[in-house]
């Protein structure tokens, strides 16, 4: 196994042991859920927003493989204390990254996120990588702080 391999199982294999922000967030301003039906991923996305568009807290909680948790893990850190303008920037570019064909070149915007790179050899596993980022999407179009389903 090369480095680059080592370094992705490494990563994943810890934020899916020791999860990041793996909880209910109390008063959240928005939050949704959100579910993959093939293979049972099921997930909360929960957002504290300020006055200012700044992300000061975010959790996820809920059931789903290691690549699903570790993503969500991974997000809510790398995201904490952004702006809404920065958040929708790195959602967009890390969406990018597993769903289109030449996906611009994000390496430096999405640092340590990049290992992700490597879902995209695994067609069926880029929605479990996908996932948490598809209900942050949900979340942050929300206004009154609802809940919806992504699928």
């Amino acid at each position: 196994m090369d480095n680059i391999q080592e370094l992705y199982q490494d990563m994943i294999l810890d934020h899916n042991r020791n999860p990041r922000n793996f909880k209910v967030l109390e008063d959240p301003t928005h939050t949704a859920h959100g579910i993959n039906p093939l293979c049972g991923d099921d997930y909360h996305v929960h957002l504290k927003i300020s006055e200012e568009a700044i992300l000061d807290d975010i959790s996820f909680y809920g059931d789903g493989c290691a690549i699903s948790k570790s993503s969500a893990s991974m997000m809510t850190r790398f995201l904490k204390g952004k702006s809404i303008d920065e958040l929708t920037t790195i959602k967009d570019a890390f969406l990018s990254l597993l769903i289109e064909e030449n996906p611009r070149n994000q390496d430096r915007l999405l640092e340590n996120l990049i290992i992700f790179k490597g879902v995209k050899e695994f067609p069926v596993r880029v929605k479990c990588a996908t996932l948490v980022w598809r209900t942050l999407e949900a979340a942050l179009s929300q206004k009154d702080g609802g809940e919806v389903t992504t699928e």
